[in-house]
């Protein structure tokens, strides 16, 4: 992780290296992938790697909130972090190791065949109150 000293007031190391810190010689990192190296805020976050979010792995999906919806149902919501989730699929719930299954997906109110990792998500299980 880079560091980079910076003043927001005067905008200094943000866009342009600075002339007020002569102290600072600028981060180098290096990663797998390559090389890198600056003196700025906006060169650091230009070369930040997004995080991996593998579908072959199990299910991580961590709850937000749950919502008791009149007519459907428990609904709880969250981000997928690894795997998919999609109706018809049985899900456990840890720490009390509740075990049901997926009724519907949705996400910003459309229903969804299955979703993805960094889909923010509802979900309507089935026996659960």
């Amino acid at each position: 992780v880079p560091f980079v000293p910076i003043s927001g007031w005067n905008g200094d190391n943000m866009l342009e290296a600075s002339t007020n810190m002569p102290w600072y010689k600028g981060w180098y990192i290096e990663r797998k992938s390559g090389k890198a190296d600056g003196k700025t805020l906006l060169q650091a976050l230009d070369v930040m790697e997004p995080p991996s979010r593998p579908l072959d792995k199990p299910l991580r999906l961590p709850l937000q909130d749950v919502y008791k919806i009149g007519g459907i149902g428990t609904v709880p919501v969250g981000r997928v972090e690894t795997g998919i989730i999609k109706p018809g699929m049985v899900v456990t719930f840890a720490p009390c190791n509740l075990t049901t299954e997926v009724k519907s997906v949705e996400m910003h109110h459309e229903a969804l065949s299955e979703a993805y990792p960094g889909d923010n998500v509802g979900f309507h299980v089935k026996n659960v109150s």
